[in-house]
């Protein structure tokens, strides 16, 4: 087991569970006892979980919830009996309603709009800011590249003059239909969470998988919920660059 192959295990490790005792995990664990940086970043890590942990068992639990969940697990339970009187007929016209789906399938148009640019940029902002894992932490740029280049994430790209001066905190591997996307992470010097990596991300995808895509150079500025978007083409690639804020507060990495 390599150092990327047990960052990448040690992703789904919990502190104070029964994790510890897996094999593959142990495994995993031993090589932080022999690794300075991987130790480092599985503290890091642990201590990400702790402070989620933290935060769960200070949302209050509401009054009276255990007797609404009782009473409601009663009334399931009736209406299940009287559900399963009707199954049967149910499933009957189920039945009929499927094979009238498969003679018509050849009939009706596929829906089109699944990788779409919108799509694709509700998709990997959602990512974003919903607390992702990181696949790979450093602020070796080169280190980045490498990494997502022996993972088979797109790697062949060009990062904007003034990206490249941003510091960078780790990368992480997305999908998107059949292939990947590469999210590398950045942070504009904002002060965040310990559960937050980065707020600026760069997504680099195969431009041929997404429909509707731009073409050029030039950046086209989207609004996302809070996020602002700068998407563009350069050669066979598709960039989007996101962060929090407006157009003014984006241009300045591009």
């Amino acid at each position: 087991m390599n150092l990327d192959d047990a960052k990448n295990l040690l992703l789904l490790y919990r502190p104070g569970t029964a994790d510890a005792a897996d094999p593959q995990m142990a495994d995993a664990l031993t090589l932080v006892t022999q690794d300075a940086e991987l130790a480092r970043w599985f503290g890091e890590h642990c201590a990400r979980q702790e402070a989620l942990r933290a935060r769960f068992r200070e949302i209050p639990v509401p009054a009276g919830l255990k007797e609404q969940i009782v009473s409601e697990h009663a009334a399931l339970t009736k209406m299940a009996a009287r559900r399963r009187n009707v199954l049967v007929g149910v499933l009957a016209v189920a039945a009929i309603v499927v094979s009238l789906l498969v003679v018509s399938r050849s009939l009706v148009p596929r829906a089109t709009n699944s990788n779409t640019l919108a799509s694709y940029q509700n998709q990997m902002i959602a990512i974003a800011t919903s607390g992702y894992g990181m696949a790979y932490t450093t602020n070796d740029l080169t280190q980045i590249r490498d990494f997502l280049a022996r993972h088979r994430a797109p790697a062949d790209y060009t990062l904007p003059p003034s990206l490249e001066k941003t510091a960078a905190t780790g990368c992480a591997i997305e999908n998107w239909g059949n292939g990947m996307v590469s999210m590398i992470c950045f942070r504009t010097g904002k002060p965040l969470p310990p559960t937050q990596p980065g707020d600026l991300w760069l997504f680099v995808v195969d431009r041929a998988t997404v429909k509707g895509a731009p073409t050029t150079p030039s950046p086209q500025f989207i609004q996302v919920s809070q996020i602002i978007t700068a998407v563009w083409a350069q050669g066979d690639e598709l960039y989007m660059l996101g962060t929090e804020g407006d157009r003014q507060t984006i241009q300045k990495y591009l």
